[in-house]
């Protein structure tokens, strides 16, 4: 390729939904945090250090068949999950840094050695939550 000489339409998306293939007999809850394992398939987001979370899936989503044999839509954005407990607790002080998988609806402070993927970035905590950023 050479550097632009004229005008150039470049397409464009938000960057806000996606589309992926889900891996094989899994089940996808509307809400849940959602991650890419190894083979690039969306399941449930746990304490696997492999796993790339990737948004909140959104709708009920149950793939009975193959890898791959539907696939499910994820936001990102800002999404309230729980807060873990005792020395994992996430607090106000907490914000800015990364917040780490526990399961598909729970976030702690810590990677627990590294054995929990990043969730994202903990942009606020109430008293129902953590808020986490999403990208």
């Amino acid at each position: 390729m050479t550097a632009l000489a004229a005008d150039r339409n470049t397409p464009e998306r938000s960057g806000l939904n996606r589309t992926f293939p889900v891996k094989g007999t899994t089940t996808l809850y509307a809400g849940a945090m959602v991650a890419l394992n190894v083979s690039g398939l969306l399941v449930p987001a746990s304490a696997v250090s492999t796993l790339k979370v990737v948004g909140r899936n959104e709708r009920l989503v149950a793939n009975t068949g193959a890898d791959g044999a539907v696939n499910a839509d994820v936001k990102t954005g800002i999404f309230r999950y729980a807060n873990s407990a005792s020395s994992d607790l996430i607090t106000l002080a907490d914000i800015g840094n990364d917040a780490y998988v526990v399961d598909d609806q729970t976030v702690a402070k810590t990677s627990n050695s590294s054995a929990r993927p990043v969730a994202g970035k903990i942009f606020d905590v109430d008293a129902q939550g953590v808020w986490v950023k999403i990208s």
